[in-house]
């Protein structure tokens, strides 16, 4: 029977169904790459019909941002500690968590996989590098308000050296990723960094 309005429903999406298929494309994703991966294959692998796939992700692209969507950390409001070095610190010791945990894992084997494909690498862009930027954002946002650095810094290079430089450890020397790395990337690289930008833009602001 129809619905009073006229309208016709659709089957329901069952979520579980959905997280068992997106699972296997991220699976896959890692072990072969993102050009090596196919819808058939995530199929076969999920146990699911090729036809269900394909309504609802009418290509791979799709269905890894997705899938990469529903991975990510719940966005959060960096947490205010008082100060610019300690709200940095706090958001550092968060990151090694996330990356050192089974979704670090993943998301490792994600990153490899982008350097096979510009495709997959805009979306890593979009969904992961994005959110680490307007995470930065909030942290110098607060501490302009602070005093502490100059007001519209750019947060992207500022997240971008520090997910390379735990990303670094992580896939490339095996370092520990302990309180002294945390130091070290706040005391030696960002704060000293914030601070040549402050003042370059102090200069430029006085000329």
């Amino acid at each position: 029977m129809s619905p009073p309005d006229g309208s016709v429903r659709g089957r329901p999406r069952d979520e579980s169904r959905e997280r068992a298929i997106l699972d296997a494309a991220l699976e896959l994703l890692v072990e072969v790459g993102f050009e090596r991966m196919s819808m058939v294959a995530v199929a076969s692998r999920a146990r699911a019909s090729k036809a269900t796939i394909y309504r609802r992700w009418p290509c791979k692209a799709e269905m890894v941002v997705e899938a990469l969507r529903r991975r990510s950390p719940p966005a959060h409001v960096p947490a205010d500690m008082g100060s610019l070095r300690e709200d940095l610190a706090a958001e550092i010791r968060l990151m090694i968590e996330v990356l050192s945990g089974p979704d670090g894992a993943l998301l490792v084997g994600i990153l490899r996989a982008a350097s096979e494909s510009p495709e997959l690498a805009a979306v890593i862009q979009a969904n992961v590098i994005q959110h680490k930027a307007e995470m930065g954002s909030c942290l110098l946002k607060r501490a302009a308000e602070r005093g502490e650095v100059v007001d519209s810094l750019d947060a992207a290079p500022l997240m971008e050296v520090i997910f390379a430089m735990i990303l670094m450890r992580l896939l490339v020397t095996g370092e520990p990723l302990g309180e002294p790395f945390v130091e070290h990337v706040v005391d030696d690289v960002a704060l000293p960094m914030l601070a040549g930008r402050s003042a370059r833009v102090a200069e430029r602001s006085n000329v």
